[in-house]
């Protein structure tokens, strides 16, 4: 059997992908629009056809990723992460679900509070903000910020004064797209900050990490909040008492393996947090875990030749138009794929491409798929997290950036 990466990998839900290779025949076959929650891609897709490349985003799908994780979760307040995909039908979508949000810019602060959400709830976490940002966010209502670095704390006084403030801790983040220690500071610098942020006249209010995007390992919040308990053991000698844990996000959404299942990550996370040396208010941040089950980019064929014993498939979309998490998992994050209608074909091996003239602008490697020809629909699953906002709006190379449709609650 072989599949994507070289192994065949069943799909969740009522999704699923059969490969063969050498004497074995085998199909493709993707079933139901309402594929589970962590699944792949629709097998239809509507009788009109709209142009490519667009992302179909499926507003209950999304929905419903939210309720899960809120039941996976109790007791810990999920603020979605809005730079994941800000479309504001899918924020409204949530709100109304009971979700909250985290935003790490005033436009992304704007528009949850456009969506309907009290800014008082809105988490401003961004770690490094423009001063013009903090301002507006305060100014609309927004109290509590994230910051990592002694002139973040003095900008947050200068421009909202008397705010809470959770300090952003390293932890060494290892998804499968991490930060690269881009943000955050040691463990042992926190208490300082704390201190400094008091003598400013703001709340040292919590502290806050992030394991890292995809991450595959419901272990990697253990240590990090360890570490927050002895934070909080040492600024109790100072009478600080922090009230809130922010445990990030990280959780993984589904691309060619099952992740371990949310019980695995609320288990490590409550286990703990209750080892803390008092309770506090837990929230997390996830965003891929959300939105990317709800979207399938829909694309088109627009050209093929073998290459190197492998079908080079040129789509209408490509990491330049909304899938350049591609090019940053170095290939590694692997949509699963389907093309409608062609059950009858042979499979064989196939590298996607975008329509760039851009020698990188390669998608995914060893896709074992019913022959492509041009002009066929190619169904990309769990596209909708980082694609349309990201390199999604980009038209490089005179190729049109993917549009947005919508599928309702």
């Amino acid at each position: 059997m072989n599949g994507y990466g070289g192994r065949a990998a069943a799909l969740a839900g009522r999704v699923w992908l059969g490969l063969a290779v050498g004497k074995i025949a085998a199909d493709m076959a993707w079933h139901g629009m309402k594929a589970g929650p962590r699944g792949g891609v629709p097998w239809t897709v509507t009788a009109v056809q709209p142009a490519t490349p667009h992302l179909l985003l499926d507003l209950a799908r999304a929905r419903d990723s939210f309720a899960e994780l809120a039941a996976a979760l109790p007791g810990v307040a999920v603020h979605y992460a809005v730079k994941a995909n800000p479309h504001p039908r899918l924020l409204a979508c949530l709100h109304a679900a009971g979700c909250r949000f985290e935003a790490a810019s005033w436009a992304e602060v704007r528009a949850a509070i456009r969506a309907g959400a009290e800014p008082s709830t809105v988490l401003f976490t961004h770690p490094v903000k423009p001063a013009d940002d903090i301002a507006r966010a305060h100014k609309a209502g927004v109290w509590r910020f994230v910051a990592d670095s002694d002139t973040e704390l003095h900008k947050i006084a200068r421009n909202a004064p008397e705010a809470a403030v959770l300090l952003r801790l390293d932890a060494g983040a290892d998804g499968a797209l991490g930060d690269q220690g881009k943000f955050g500071i040691p463990p042992g610098r926190a208490p300082q900050l704390a201190r400094l942020a008091r003598s400013l006249g703001l709340n040292p209010y919590g502290l806050a990490f992030h394991v890292g995007s995809q991450t595959m390992d419901p272990s990697a919040w253990d240590a990090p909040i360890r570490q927050c308990g002895q934070i909080m053991t040492v600024l109790t000698v100072d009478g600080i008492k922090l009230t809130m844990l922010d445990v990030g996000g990280g959780f993984p959404a589904r691309y060619d393996s099952d992740p371990p299942p949310l019980a695995s990550y609320a288990a490590t996370i409550n286990g703990a947090a209750a080892r803390l040396p008092y309770p506090v208010q837990l929230a997390c941040e996830p965003g891929r875990a959300i939105a990317a089950p709800a979207g399938t980019m829909i694309a088109s064929v627009i050209g093929t030749a073998w290459r190197h014993g492998k079908l080079r498939v040129s789509l209408d979309t490509g990491a330049f138009h909304g899938l350049i998490e591609a090019l940053e998992s170095g290939r590694e994050l692997r949509f699963p794929v389907a093309i409608p209608g062609t059950r009858d074909r042979t499979l064989v091996p196939c590298t996607l491409t975008g329509p760039s003239c851009d020698s990188q602008d390669t998608i995914l490697d060893e896709v074992w798929l019913p022959t492509p020809r041009a002009g066929d629909r190619v169904l990309i699953g769990n596209a909708g997290a980082y694609t349309t906002c990201y390199s999604g709006r980009s038209a490089f190379n005179g190729y049109p950036a993917p549009s947005v449709r919508i599928r309702a609650a």
